[in-house]
């Protein structure tokens, strides 16, 4: 008999509450982190998120007999309770992949966290994890390079590579900027930086800084006969700017540029990866804005989200935080998004924060940068946490008294 039209409301449960479900290996799986209003049963809560991430709307309407809502929903599978916590719980939900957009990650994102977050059946929600599926992840480019071809374009291997940011990072006119990184990278850094908020002011407009920082960078390279590089700031108000500096970074012959992938956004970011991989150009990534969306416990999205899917839109090297600097970071969950920027399959593992088996197949891995407060006392756990793909970056470290290339020339071998 066909389906019949039943006006009105029902419970979310009735239909996105499905215990019995075994996710597919096509489905994207997520968990997250939900703190439900008083008197409202956690099936409730887990099935409201569910619904408002997938098919669901508040009350049911004559339209849906149209397609196969079945076949589309979402479907909260399991609950856990989350340890140390009496209100909170654990909702896994699987998602059909055809909801998706092949190699969209802003299609992803808009359909888990774009209003669910503001559902009234909730205190609190957090994006903790996704799954990807294989089938999705083959139709993500990735990062434009990755950790082995970034290594062979540098010439440098077998280490970390060494950096530090430009300070002051604001007011320098092109030139001066300029002499900076020359003494910094002449003195023996692989890498120096613009930072975050450096992009095209009055005092220093992006042209002039992309000038004065390709002659310093070709003088420090011919001086001391290695590969060197500056990360050029692309982010910019919209991306014919963007894609206008990336080009000029590639007539000067630059090898690296960088771009804020979160307030740059997802759509711009892809774009600018396809065009690095295009044009041969390393990108590098800066995480401006996250902690206003990771750094609450019980509401928003967990980095270890955003990390996986910037290592799907494209970035060759990430901004990762520290543990041992000023930024906040607890060591086992950074190892735990460190490992899905660079390993090819990493295994469920709690105690780091990974709730699925992640595979990423034959993806390129990402750089993990540890940035923030860090100097030279931190060398030896920096290593030991990051391992030697990874970028050291310092910031106001280098620029010592007597200038970093003379402060280097006094140190023992090693130091």
């Amino acid at each position: 008999m066909a389906k019949k039209y039943d006006a009105g409301v029902k419970e979310y449960r009735d239909t996105y509450w499905t215990p019995d479900y075994v996710p597919l290996d096509t489905d994207l799986l997520a968990c997250f982190k939900c703190t439900g209003q008083e008197g409202v049963p956690k099936e409730e809560v887990a099935a409201a998120v569910a619904a408002e991430s997938s098919t669901g709307t508040w009350s049911t309407v004559w339209s849906e007999l149209l397609t196969d809502l079945d076949f589309y929903k979402g479907r909260c599978y399991r609950i856990e309770d989350v340890p140390g916590d009496k209100e909170a719980f654990y909702a896994f939900i699987a998602y059909p992949l055809d909801l998706f957009e092949e190699g969209s990650i802003t299609n992803v994102l808009t359909s888990l966290v774009g209003n669910v977050f503001g559902f009234k059946a909730l205190r609190n929600l957090r994006l903790e994890d996704i799954r990807f599926p294989m089938a999705f992840i083959k139709t993500c480019m990735g990062p434009p390079n990755g950790i082995v071809v970034e290594r062979d374009r540098m010439n440098k291997y077998g280490r970390p590579l060494l950096g530090c940011t430009i300070k002051p990072k604001l007011g320098l006119s092109g030139k001066n900027y300029g002499r900076v990184v020359y003494e910094c990278l002449r003195g023996g850094l692989d890498f120096t930086k613009d930072d975050e908020n450096i992009n095209s002011q009055p005092f220093q407009r992006w042209q002039n800084r992309f000038e004065f920082v390709a002659e310093a960078t070709n003088l420090a390279q011919q001086e001391t006969g290695e590969k060197k590089g500056h990360y050029l700031n692309c982010t910019a108000a919209t991306p014919e700017e963007m894609y206008e500096r990336a080009e000029f970074a590639k007539e000067l012959g630059q090898p690296i540029i960088m771009h804020d992938y979160i307030t740059g956004g997802f759509t711009a970011n892809t774009g600018l990866a396809k065009w690095c991989r295009k044009n041969g150009m390393l990108l590098h990534i800066h995480r401006a804005m996250h902690a206003v969306i990771d750094r609450h416990p019980k509401h928003g999205i967990h980095f270890r989200v955003l990390a996986k899917c910037l290592r799907l839109s494209g970035g060759d090297q990430l901004h990762t935080g520290t543990v041992v600097g000023k930024l906040e970071g607890d060591r086992q969950s950074t190892l735990g998004y460190i490992d899905q920027l660079r390993e090819s399959f990493v295994p469920e593992d709690r105690s780091r924060g990974n709730f699925f088996d992640q595979d990423w197949g034959s993806m390129g891995g990402v750089f993990a940068v540890a940035s923030g407060g860090i100097h030279v006392w931190h060398m030896p756990a920096l290593v030991a946490i990051f391992g030697d793909d990874s970028v050291l970056q310092f910031g106001g470290y280098p620029r010592l008294p007597l200038g970093f290339r003379r402060w280097c020339c006094r140190q023992p071998r090693g130091a």
